[in-house]
């Protein structure tokens, strides 16, 4: 393996330090703080790129991870910093934990950078679900309030909107989108076609879990508020966010949860909440604050003790993230995603159910075999051929598929394992 200082040498490459991402208080940190933030190589050169973009992860050598969708792993650099912190923390930490206010500011900024809006407006928490929690829970309901959400939709968010239906007597009005969908018109008209002088609230997935789906979300956000400026607009973008090239501002939407610890690559159990400014006072937080009518984007961060390390670590993701640029991350995302599927399409017993359209899909891609069940399928990939991958379907039992979910670390020379396997075990 080349060490780092030729491979930086090789090319003419060079690092160069980030001063945007510096932590306030690093300019006195210690010499071995900034070693853990050293400067990341700028690099052009795609097939350089790459290469130094795997050796960035200590991933499995022998199983191809698949199912980055679920859960993706974090670069060493990112690991690096965690791990720091993590110590640090560990000295005394209870001095440590309620002392970082400056850093976890600049946390946020960096990701209001990424998401296109002010830091006022970005909450810190763990997960998309908690994100998603916050708003579905936050929000004031009548009885007959109508919520317009689909069948393909994240189960656990399902499962919420369920129980405050059956909670607060609100009527779900469910849609069922016939994946893949390649037709804007199609996917806004089933929206906008839902609502009524009861509509409070529709729940849109930016990009679906099951297979990949993007959705238009800003044409359907301007239709739903030109109809009524009042319903609000909740977008799951577990995965969109640092996965495809759009701003949140950009969209429209009142509310947008996503988790970080995907397509980010930050700390497992990171997430993020955003809240347009003029949304805040009237939504109530999760968990309980002293002012829970404040207008105030920080009483959607009060859950107790928190694992600070990993949120200071999100600014190190983030560096990262950058360093390849989300132009060239979609780009390799979606090269990856097309790669596989269209050396398999052919196959009479293999079923594509993911869109080839480049503004229908990007990382996540599905199929199915006509002659094995998923389960078997994805058991045989795993022992015969060291593929991890995960079935996936929707609450309506009309679609069911294994998920694919490559990331920027993932070789080609695994994605040929993977469809060859595909190919042999069609024949069966």
């Amino acid at each position: 393996m080349t060490n780092r200082r030729d491979f930086l040498k090789k090319g003419g490459l060079t690092a160069v330090a980030s001063t945007a991402f510096i932590l306030p208080h690093l300019a006195q940190a210690s010499e071995k703080e900034r070693n853990v933030w050293r400067a990341l190589p700028q690099i052009d050169e795609e097939e350089l790129l790459w290469d130094w973009v795997r050796n960035e992860y200590s991933v499995s050598s022998t199983v191809a991870n698949l199912n980055n969708g679920s859960v993706s792993p974090q670069p060493k650099v990112v690991q690096e910093v965690l791990e720091h912190y993590t110590r640090e923390f560990n000295t005394i930490p209870s001095m440590y934990m309620w002392s970082e206010g400056d850093a976890s500011r600049a946390v946020r900024e960096q990701l209001a950078g990424l998401a296109g809006c002010s830091p006022e407006e970005i909450a810190v928490n763990r997960n998309t679900t908690e994100a998603l929690n916050t708003v579905i829970w936050g929000m004031n309901y009548n009885k007959g309030d109508e919520i317009i959400l689909t069948e393909q939709d994240y189960t656990s968010v399902m499962n919420t909107w369920q129980e405050v239906e059956a909670r607060y007597a609100v009527t779900l009005k469910w849609l069922s989108l016939a994946l893949p969908v390649e037709n804007d018109e199609e996917i806004i008209e089933a929206y906008t076609s839902a609502i009524t002088d009861k509509t409070k609230l529709v729940m849109i997935t930016h990009v679906n879990n099951i297979n990949g789906n993007i959705l238009p979300v800003k044409k359907i956000t301007a239709a739903v508020k030109s109809i009524n400026p009042a319903i609000k607009v909740l977008v799951d973008g577990a995965h969109g966010f640092a996965h495809i090239d759009f701003k949140i501002s950009d969209l429209g939407c009142d509310f947008y949860g996503t988790s970080l610890h995907k397509w980010l690559c930050a700390p497992f159990g990171t997430g993020m909440l955003y809240v347009k400014k003029s949304e805040i006072q009237n939504l109530w937080p999760l968990f309980t604050h002293e002012n829970p009518q404040s207008d105030r984007i920080s009483k959607f961060s009060t859950f107790g003790t928190r694992n600070l390390p990993a949120e200071l670590s999100i600014a190190r993701a983030i560096e990262f993230h950058n360093t390849i640029g989300i132009e060239r991350k979609e780009a390799r995302l979606r090269y990856l995603k097309d790669y596989w599927i269209t050396r398999v399409a052919d196959n009479p017993n293999v079923e594509i159910k993911t869109s080839l359209q480049p503004e229908f899909a990007c990382a996540l891609g599905s199929f199915s075999l006509k002659n094995m069940s998923d389960g078997e399928v994805a058991q045989k990939l795993l022992k015969d051929y060291h593929i991890h991958v995960t079935q996936k379907g929707d609450k309506s039992g009309k679609f069911h598929g294994l998920r694919v979910t490559p990331h920027v670390y993932t070789r080609i020379e695994e994605l040929d394992r993977f469809i060859r396997g595909i190919h042999e075990l069609a024949k069966i």
